[in-house]
């Protein structure tokens, strides 16, 4: 099918080579076969409110005939902003069996980056979270949104529950601003509604695009990722056919601390976890770290998805440490890099090893992961999933050897069909059936693949190349630093000279402390020319720390 691929050999037993991209006509054929097969076993859990994999295929029905009621044709773009909620579940599936094309929105986002996704896509509809609602007043009359669902945190959690939940959220923590916004509907309203419609069903294709995924923006405007059903079901099955062998279909449950708007969580969490007919534990705020211990005491969790500032924070938070792991066995990274010191601290704790995996909004997302059998290399990203090609690309564009640093090219059925309305910049990213990452890496021997950094995030020292992982790498195993992030600042003599920014675990460390700890392990124009220490660092609301946000200070 592609090229050699000399990892086939490293596989655990029982994992394919390759995958039939093309076995579900899409994600909703996903749903409705796993409703069928797991019929009222619990899907979803949130905040003591459970749905089942049947009502999560009744409730998201009508959904899609309400929005068909709305006057909703099949190809318009629907907005889903919201945390992990029941809600999430009901509204993307019912969104994909209307027909629609789902744009997934951090519901963190400024007024100014809700306008440029909302207009980029011409989004006619949208489900928030009240929580929100005030920002998107600011921007409805700039957008072509006409069908506003308004939805609050309680609102599926039952009668009695679901009033406490929603009073706390407003009257006590104040964490819904005032709003108007006229001719709103409730989203539990939306659904009775939708119970009195026939839903006109949409024939799914596996080149149907479903989801406008958007990117980070690490440089300008983030861009709207084309995500098809092949794309998402080749990605669901990649990522199965990894975990099968440790995994019993029907008897898992699963963490889900990421929101599911990500692309790693609604991949990984929300179709994957689905296929395998596991009961998914959705946690609302992640930096709640009580919630996920309280998980891990109320359910036999067996896998848990993270990011590295998750796993460190968890480490270092004591009630973590007393828990009982017994039931606990995969164990999956992504995101940024996962750190050796967080790999170790977290595997001596839960007697679990992280596999790290790499990937991009563009490769929906997982293009390669270490085994879930703990054999891969720590410090690697591991192998190519099945049909999956990776290869590194030298500056003059011939094929790198073994250990030698390039940028890193993926091909494979996961790989997005474009950017939304920006051919040019399509152009710049998809060549041949490749997707040129803007990641540095490397190929070991075996076909284990390593990243070096961002390319956009190198810094140039006198003409060197110096990337902020490998000094994140070594300050971080200081053992008075909590976190740290490393960035290029401009310099007189030497163009760009390594500034890091640290959150330190010990009030008393010092700047001097930590050069002296970081010239042990790095070469003269590597070492940190100052440090700055902060409280904490600009992350993402998956926790991914923001360089970008760093620099632009």
């Amino acid at each position: 099918m592609f090229d050699e691929r000399p990892w086939l050999k490293n596989y655990p037993s029982g994992v394919p080579a390759n995958i039939d991209a093309e076995s579900f006509s899409g994600v909703v054929e996903l749903l409705e076969t796993n409703a069928e097969k797991f019929g009222k076993k619990p899907a979803f859990t949130c905040m003591g409110a459970t749905i089942s994999f049947k009502d999560l295929d009744k409730k998201s029905t009508q959904f899609a005939a309400y929005l068909q009621s709305r006057g909703l044709e099949p190809g318009d773009r629907i907005a889903l902003m919201m945390p992990n909620l029941l809600q999430y579940p009901i509204a993307i599936f019912g969104s994909l069996k209307a027909g629609l094309v789902v744009v997934n929105t951090n519901p963190l986002y400024t007024p100014r980056e809700m306008k440029h996704q909302f207009q980029c896509s011409g989004v006619k509809a949208i489900l928030i979270a009240e929580n929100f609602a005030h920002n998107l007043e600011k921007v409805l009359p700039e957008t072509e949104i006409k069908t506003v669902v308004i939805t609050k945190i309680g609102e599926l959690l039952g009668f009695f529950k679901g009033a406490m939940v929603n009073a706390v959220v407003k009257y006590v923590k104040r964490m819904v601003p005032n709003y108007t916004i006229a001719n709103t509907v409730m989203f539990s309203d939306a659904l009775s509604q939708g119970k009195k419609f026939t839903l006109k069903p949409f024939t799914h294709t596996p080149d149907t695009i479903i989801l406008h995924q958007y990117t980070g923006g690490t440089t300008g405007l983030s861009k709207g990722a084309m995500l098809t059903n092949k794309n998402i079901i080749a990605n669901v099955l990649q990522i199965r056919s990894c975990m099968e062998p440790f995994l019993t279909e029907g008897n898992e449950i699963a963490l889900c601390p990421l929101p599911m708007y990500h692309s790693f969580a609604f991949t990984v969490n929300c179709c994957a976890m689905m296929s395998f007919g596991a009961h998914s534990i959705l946690i609302v705020n992640p930096r709640q770290l009580d919630t996920i211990v309280s998980a891990f005491k109320k359910y036999p969790i067996s896998l848990m998805t993270g990011v590295n500032t998750l796993f460190n924070a968890l480490n270092n938070f004591k009630p973590m440490q007393e828990l009982d792991f017994s039931n606990f066995k995969v164990c999956v990274a992504g995101g940024m890099a996962l750190q050796s010191k967080v790999f170790h601290a977290w595997k001596e704790m839960t007697g679990v090893s992280i596999s790290e995996g790499y990937g991009l909004t563009e490769t929906s997302p997982v293009a390669t992961v270490n085994p879930i059998d703990g054999s891969g290399i720590d410090g690697s990203i591991g192998l190519p999933v099945p049909s999956t090609v990776v290869k590194i690309v030298k500056e003059d564009g011939s094929d790198a050897g073994i250990e030698e640093e390039g940028e890193i090219y993926v091909k494979g059925p996961q790989v997005m069909k474009g950017y939304y309305n920006q051919p040019e910049e399509t152009a710049k990213v998809l060549q041949d059936g490749w997707l040129i990452t803007g990641d540095i890496g490397k190929m070991m021997d075996g076909g284990y693949f390593a990243i070096v950094d961002r390319k956009k995030d190198m810094i140039n020292v006198s003409g060197f190349n110096v990337y902020p992982n490998e000094i994140e790498d070594i300050i971080a195993t200081h053992p008075k630093v909590l976190e740290v992030a490393v960035i290029g600042v401009p310099d007189d003599r030497s163009g760009e000279v390594v500034k890091a920014f640290v959150v330190r675990k010990d009030k008393n460390v010092s700047e001097k402390e930590i050069i002296a700890w970081a010239s042990e392990g790095l070469t003269k124009y590597k070492i940190p020319r100052t440090i700055e220490f902060r409280e904490e660092l600009p992350k993402t609301n998956v926790g991914k720390i923001l360089r970008r946000a760093l620099k632009e200070e």
